[in-house]
């Protein structure tokens, strides 16, 4: 159990290596809403924005492996994408099913649905996915373990093979499906036959079939080297609403997450070309009882339920890098927000004679930048500000801006319903583990998740006091998490307001480590606020909550003795509190000390912390083992579908690729927007020249356009690539020049083939294009030109990847078929995200007192990764 569900605590996670590149897939549908299946607000948008030809739909009738006598006769099950799949997530739908109750102590609940990933076909039944090869049975429960026990009169014929018959009274009918890995080629060992498998569990006769267990020694099936609780993509429960409708997102993995697995081994084919190694998605359908059971308590895989399953095959894109082998890599560095595009452009990038590999630093921008500035050749810079002149020694700013991408900071959320048991409406209570589909905040609610203010972000055992905590009995003003708030559940849907859910992991959000110009804009974000602004300086909310004082910025309240120094390029843990080593006090029950790092952990990155709601693990804590050597804190498993609650702040490419619900921010107009792809494009139709540079726009949040733009996104983001076009390595010069062409032209097309823009991101406008196209002259040809001549690019023919893009005679206006029209930011300005100041309200204003002493800084750069590969996560 989690040391944060009983009150205690945990283990410490520090800086780790940099997020790889990402390759984004399609997304469809929503999720399972008021009694059935709702598409949430930014899923519709996006829907109409991005499709796909690989969406299937399967049912019951026509491609279940024996659709007599299944659940649910009617069952639809829409499966959002089937090829081009990376490690991502996609999403499950499914109606004709009925309403849902959750697991309880002894059953799997009902009338629901598992889903799991399998990589073999089954030789007796073609079309259909081997149970062998699936991956389940690693979160066991009820219902959802490989094996278990039964009578032998409710054994199927198709099970007799994995089956030990009763040997007395005391030992019953024992019977268990083995896991079958794939080795590194994607296929089982031919030398084994299928009862091999299960020799160091049962004996069998020579046909293979099972006649006893191998002596008083137990081999647990639902234990191996290949996957855990902690790593397993398996969905034990996906509960429908009244109307029989649902819809789960489903991670998806390739074969750096489950090698067990194999899916996109690279497989080069007869005629040369290389293909990712297939896998299968199975969807299993259970109802309110198993053969022999009244209730649901035994395996997905056991015949009685494993032969109602539909099933589709999965086709994946090869894994790494699909380029010549010898050829140059050329670095990227600088902002995580540009990844997921470069990734899917880097296979076309590869293409023709002057071809390069890219490899992606991810790190902070500003550094990036400075290297950039320089005559010395450099990594190509990615960034979203300007180049800050006093770390530099130029008195103007020598750096060419080239527009290439255009997307957002997103606030992600995977939280389920648990209405109070007793003071909740009825039709809530029957809605009990669906997820919630809408979440509005406003910037002062932002600020308080940054800012460890809600009483269950400290850790447990820590002295709470300067929050006004005392006791359980005296919490204080500050409510336990988000959900308790008032300021939260007057904006959002009354249900909210009956929701019981508490945790740390909804009274914070989880934060990347180190630095970056996204950490910038979201800080930037809530000191646009009046109200979040005169919080932070020390003013209760209308409920009487208080910042916590070591993120005030008033050097009043802060115990540091000076203000927190806002807008900060990271997401520091501030508050210095510890809860104290107890184990010398306490032998039997105390634990080891925790801070707020411990306590509230980093994720690798923005995209990360989707990754993470995608799974729903909040990164809690889990119980303090006092036995290990030397004593420490494990890990909690993530929850469930049904029970999940997080919040993770990340990007809007990655809320895409993993398919996690974001939250609606409150824009200067004063209205709640998520990122789509036309919020995204209404900001930058609302953006306008920085202070510092006329060629780097910027969302001005206080700006009259913004407050005339009531469609825009507030977090969004352009991101240039910069590079000072007098560095000395011309070839090197070609190269970026060539990039930045093909990323703002051919790269800007939606879509998720390779080469195109994925979900997440909004095409250019047409002027920023130009302007991309300029600056890549400019790069090549060593200095900055005159006005760019009408039609755009005039690199000279000869230079760039000549099979991607032609010469500079023969390019044409950039394609935008499947661009959405440019979407105007109209309407009249709007006053104050809130009413007036009254007259009582103080002076307000940041402090730029350094941070204190003792708060955590940005924790480095992340380490440089090739950005088609993916890190495989392990406990």
């Amino acid at each position: 159990m989690s040391m944060q569900a009983t009150d205690a605590a945990g283990g410490a996670v520090w800086v780790r290596a940099g997020f790889s590149g990402l390759v984004v897939g399609l997304l469809v549908a929503g999720i399972v809403g008021f009694g059935g299946a709702v598409v949430p607000a930014d899923r519709a948008d996006a829907a109409d924005e991005t499709t796909t030809s690989s969406e299937v739909t399967l049912t019951n009738a026509e491609d279940a492996l024996n659709p007599e006598g299944a659940p649910f006769p009617d069952l639809s099950v829409t499966v959002s994408q089937t090829s081009d799949l990376v490690s991502q997530g996609i999403r499950v739908s499914w109606t004709g099913g009925k309403q849902s109750e959750r697991p309880g102590g002894t059953t799997g609940g009902t009338n629901f649905l598992q889903i799991a990933q399998c990589w073999g076909e089954d030789p007796a039944n073609p079309g259909h996915p081997d149970r062998r090869t699936c991956q389940y049975g690693g979160t066991v429960g009820a219902g959802a373990a490989r094996d278990g026990s039964t009578g032998d009169e409710d054994v199927a014929d198709e099970d007799l093979m994995y089956t030990d018959p009763s040997e007395s009274f005391f030992v019953p009918t024992y019977t268990g499906i083995p896991f079958v890995a794939a080795n590194p080629d994607g296929i089982v060992d031919e030398k084994l036959a299928p009862a091999e498998y299960v020799l160091d569990n049962l004996k069998t006769d020579d046909a293979g079939k099972v006649v006893q267990k191998s002596g008083d020694e137990f081999v647990d099936l639902n234990t191996n080297q290949f996957f855990t609780a902690f790593t397993t993509n398996e969905v034990k429960w996906a509960g429908g609403g009244a109307d029989g409708s649902g819809s789960v997102p489903f991670e998806v993995q390739t074969a750096m997450q489950s090698t067990a697995l194999g899916c996109g081994a690279p497989i080069t084919q007869t005629d040369d070309t290389v293909v990712g190694q297939s896998c299968w998605l199975v969807v299993i359908p259970r109802g309110t009882g198993d053969s022999g059971s009244v209730e649901i308590n035994r395996s997905g895989l056991w015949w009685d339920a494993w032969e109602h399953h539909v099933a589709v095959k999965l086709d994946f894109k090869p894994l790494g890098v699909r380029c010549e082998l010898g050829a140059a890599e050329r670095q990227l560095a600088g902002s995580e927000l540009v990844a997921g595009a470069i990734a899917s452009w880097q296979p076309q990038l590869c293409l023709g004679e002057d071809g390069a590999p890219f490899v992606l630093s991810q790190g902070s921008e500003a550094d990036a930048l400075v290297r950039a500035a320089g005559t010395e050749p450099s990594p190509l810079a990615f960034t979203s500000r300007p180049l800050d002149l006093s770390r530099v020694s130029d008195a103007t700013d020598p750096v060419a801006y080239a527009p290439v991408a255009l997307s957002g900071v997103a606030i992600s959320f995977s939280i389920d319903r648990q209405p109070h048991p007793i003071n909740a409406p009825a039709e809530y209570k029957a809605r009990a583990g669906l997820p919630m589909t809408d979440l509005k905040l406003t910037p002062r609610l932002v600020a308080k998740l940054l800012t460890a203010s809600y009483t269950d972000s400290l850790p447990s055992g820590a002295d709470k006091s300067h929050i006004g905590y005392k006791s359980f009995d005296d919490p204080g003003k500050n409510a336990r998490t988000i959900i308790q708030d008032p300021e939260f559940t007057k904006i959002n849907d009354a249900e909210w307001a009956s929701q019981i859910v508490v945790s740390a992991s909804v009274a914070d959000t989880l934060t990347p480590s180190g630095r970056s110009d996204l950490a910038v804009r979201l800080w930037e974000y809530v000191l646009a606020d009046p109200d979040a602004r005169a919080w932070l300086d020390g003013k209760p909310d209308e409920s009487g909550m208080i910042v916590n004082p070591w993120y005030s910025t008033n050097p009043k309240v802060n115990p540091g003795g000076q203000g927190f120094a806002l807008p900060t390029d990271s997401f520091p843990k501030a508050d210095p509190v510890e809860k104290p080593n107890t184990t010398e006090s306490d032998p039997s029950d105390g634990s080891g000390p925790i801070n707020l790092v411990t306590w509230r952990p980093y994720t690798h990155s923005f995209a990360d912390g989707a990754y993470h709601v995608l799974r729903g693990d909040g990164m809690l804590l889990g119980a303090w083992d006092k036995f290990a050597t030397p004593p420490k804190f494990g890990k909690t498993v993530r929850e469930l579908f049904g029970s999940q609650k997080v919040i993770g702040v990340t990007t809007s490419p990655a809320a895409e690729l993993y398919q996690t619900v974001t939250a609606a921010l409150r824009n200067p107009a004063g209205r709640y927007v998520t990122p789509t792809q036309d919020g995204i494009a209404a900001a930058a139709a609302a953006m306008t020249p920085s202070d510092a540079h006329d060629k780097v726009m910027v969302y001005a949040l206080s700006g009259a356009a913004a407050k005339s733009a009531p469609t825009a996104y507030p977090l969004t983001m352009p991101v240039y690539a910069a590079l000072n076009p007098k560095q000395t390595d011309a070839d090197l010069r070609a190269v970026y020049a060539n990039l930045i062409r093909f990323a703002a032209r051919d790269g800007q097309s939606p879509g998720t083939d390779a080469g195109e823009l994925p979900p997440g991101y909004a095409p250019l406008p047409q002027s920023w294009v130009a302007q991309a196209l300029a600056a890549a002259d400019a790069i090549e040809a060593g200095s900055f030109p005159s006005p760019p001549p009408p039609g755009g690019s005039t690199a000279p023919p000869g230079g760039g990847i000549r099979s991607v893009t032609p010469p500079a005679s023969q390019q044409q206006p950039a394609p935008t078929p499947s661009a959405p029209p440019t979407v105007a930011a109209t309407g009249d300005p709007a006053g104050e995200l809130v009413g007036a100041a009254t007259p009582d309200d103080p002076e307000l204003g940041v402090s730029a007192a350094a941070v204190p002493a003792g708060l955590v800084a940005g924790l480095g750069t992340a380490l440089t990764v090739p950005v088609m590969t993916r890190i495989r996560r392990r406990t």
